[in-house]
């Protein structure tokens, strides 16, 4: 085993990382970039090396500064985390030129992996069965469009280099293909350098399950599937271990065809294999195809943990150190469920959209797993994935599992920025999740359902009031009457755009009376435990730039400042504003052009994410405010638009 390692990654997967090294007593060299530097992988390391600015291309992603962390601090391995450089090739080439062991699989399996395309050809000759499609060299449009009529519509147009969703677009109609090329190629070519597609028959109920392999080199194993159909923009969100329906018979043959994948490679360590499954007829041995290999620790990894027993890092570390394969196939079995729901920070009404901010209030349930890389008072940086945490439950079956999960998300709190918590609860308790009847379009199908935010109750609004007071705690010794009659202070609260108005009367520092809307609350404090009209409220509060309730779920108000002014102007409803934090990835107009509603006026980065903001009306552009490679804020104006005649 060895006696230290680097991790060339930061935020949970290098806490994740730094845990189980710890267990096996190897000491631990945290990375980190300028925006990193007191985060909470560098205050779990043993050790910590700077290695540049926050943008990833100059830190995590510069091999040759981390490659030298390793070599000055002692390291004897380097442990890529996912994403960065976890699957660059060149980076596992310059590792072992080095003298150091990448604890991963070799370069060429990577690169064997790394185009789609090849990969699908390579798979098939190892007998894994592939969608139908074209994935050859010609990429001149008139001839993909007439692979996409041969394959028949519908299609799915994808990148061949990269993942997470970019660079892919669904077509449905033959008229609709060179529109959606374009759109895909430029994408492919501003995300991964590379504009080159292949073309797949789109399947009409897909499934996106997925089985974990390992190997040594020499041979390999799987430990069973993960459902992960559970998408929005490609990106999963629920994941769950087992698939909910599996068959032995599918169960088989999936692994087998998974187990042979890794095997035609020589791959080493922990690694991916992802299907689309056809489900429109259940779950069939001949409805399964190879989509593509992710050569690396998967994010949603720890449900496989929790169903096998089976510590993933550990058995990479083991591997990579020179062991053979840890267990046999027959030595693995499936033990409950589980699921892993991915808490973002994330404006979900706005379309998902990433969001940032201070976590001013952090806390995880008891009885889950919580995977996380911040704690409170940290900032979720607009330079990285916006993740705050990933919640894992197990139990004995499905529906405890899911009903442990529901729990688990009702009980997480999180204040200082907004989240996709609320989304994630209401996903938990979908009818047709529930009953396992999952493909990649529920998310899509249910939106409007599992967005809604509910409108707080007016006992939650009366304890906002009393928070906003300083109240939430009960009152001061002598808190009760004023000039022999109850003390009454009126309060003003904000949530989500409405203006809420309240008055609290103080009798006691331990009642309070709040009247809002006409209605009178009666709040009593027992212990630390509200009584609102007699019924018990389960209710913890946060306090900072905002206040937060959580009873349930979360309700955040804003206590307005009576002296500030917030003055719009006039050319406010002319201006194209940046809607999250990001970088200018390009800018599609300049001064003085004609712009339909709907043209694209700029791309803009944020969080490993690109957001096309487009023209709300017709109009001329009068100014173009940003220029391309600008790191801009939310809310900073872009493009202005002339004023309308």
């Amino acid at each position: 085993m060895f006696d230290k390692i680097l991790i060339a990654n930061r935020g949970e997967i290098a806490c994740r990382v730094i845990q189980t090294a710890r267990r096996l007593g190897v000491a631990t060299v945290a990375v980190h970039s300028d925006a990193d530097a007191n985060t909470r992988h560098v205050s779990m390391a043993d050790e910590a090396v700077h290695i540049g600015a926050p943008a990833p291309a100059d830190s995590y992603l510069r091999g040759d500064r981390i490659i030298q962390a390793a070599l000055d601090t002692g390291a004897q391995a380097i442990h890529p985390g996912y994403g960065f450089l976890s699957e660059n090739p060149e980076f596992v080439d310059a590792v072992t030129a080095a003298g150091l062991v990448f604890i991963g699989p070799s370069a060429a399996a990577i690169r064997a992996m790394g185009l789609k395309d090849a990969a699908k050809a390579l798979m098939a000759g190892a007998g894994v069965p592939v969608v139908p499609g074209y994935h050859g060299e010609n990429q001149d449009p008139a001839h993909l469009a007439a692979q996409a009529d041969q394959i028949g519509y519908p299609v799915l147009i994808k990148a061949v280099a990269g993942g997470g969703g970019k660079g892919m677009r669904k077509v449905t109609r033959p008229q609709d293909f060179a529109d959606a090329l374009a759109s895909a190629q430029g994408e492919a070519r501003t995300a991964f350098g590379n504009p080159a597609v292949l073309i797949e028959k789109y399947v009409e109920k897909p499934r996106h399950i997925e089985v974990q392999v390992f190997g040594d080199g020499l041979d390999a194993i799987h430990l069973f599937e993960r459902d992960c159909s559970l998408q929005r923009r490609h990106q999963k969100v629920i994941e769950e271990a087992p698939a909910p329906g599996m068959t032995s018979e599918m169960r088989e043959a999936m692994g087998e065809a998974a187990v042979k994948a890794a095997r035609a490679i020589g791959y080493s360590g922990a690694g991916t294999v992802e299907f689309i499954v056809d489900a429109s007829e259940g779950l069939r041995p001949d409805r399964f195809w190879f989509m593509e290999m992710n050569t690396r620790l998967q994010v949603e990894h720890p449900v496989t943990e929790a169903i096998t027993g089976v510590d993933l890092v550990e058995w990479q570390l083991r591997v990579a150190a020179g062991e053979s394969l840890p267990a046999r196939q027959d030595d693995l079995t499936i033990r409950g469920h589980a699921f892993e729901a991915r808490l973002y920070a994330e404006d979900v009404p706005a379309g998902f959209l990433p969001a940032t901010g201070r976590l001013s209030h952090l806390r995880f349930p008891e009885g889950a797993r919580s995977d996380s890389g911040v704690r409170a008072g940290d900032v979720i940086s607009p330079w990285y994935d916006p993740m705050i945490a990933k919640i894992i439950v197990h139990g004995p079956t499905r529906a405890a599992a899911l009903r442990q999960l529901t729990r688990a998300l009702e009980e997480t709190e999180v204040a200082g920025s907004v989240t996709n918590l609320s989304f994630l609860a209401a996903l938990s308790r979908h009818a047709g999740f529930a009953a396992g009847d999952v493909d990649t379009g529920l998310i899509e199908r249910d939106l409007p359902a599992l967005v809604a935010e509910p409108d707080p109750e007016s006992p939650i609004i009366a304890l906002a009031a009393l928070a906003a007071l300083g109240l939430h705690k009960g009152g001061a010794e002598g808190t009760g009457f004023h000039l022999w009659a109850p003390l009454r202070q009126s309060v003003t609260l904000h949530h989500a755009g409405d203006e809420l108005t309240a008055v609290v009367e103080s009798h006691s520092p331990s009642r309070f009376v709040v009247e809002r809307a006409g209605r009178r609350h009666d709040c009593r404090l027992e212990g630390d435990t509200w009584l609102v009209d007699g019924r018990r409220v389960r209710a913890r509060f946060a306090l900072g730039d905002r206040i937060t309730v959580f009873a349930d779920r979360a309700f955040a108000f804003d206590v307005p400042d009576p002296l500030a002014q917030t003055s719009l102007g006039a050319a406010a409803g002319n201006v194209v504003a940046a809607p999250m934090p990001g970088l200018v990835k390009a800018v599609l107009v300049s001064a003085g052009q004609e712009v339909p509603a709907g043209t694209r006026l700029a791309i803009l980065e944020a969080m490993k994410m690109e957001h096309t903001l487009v023209a709300g009306r017709d109009g001329t552009v009068a100014e173009v405010l940003v220029t391309e490679g600008a790191q801009v804020e939310a809310g900073a104006a872009l493009v202005r638009l002339e004023e309308e005649a």
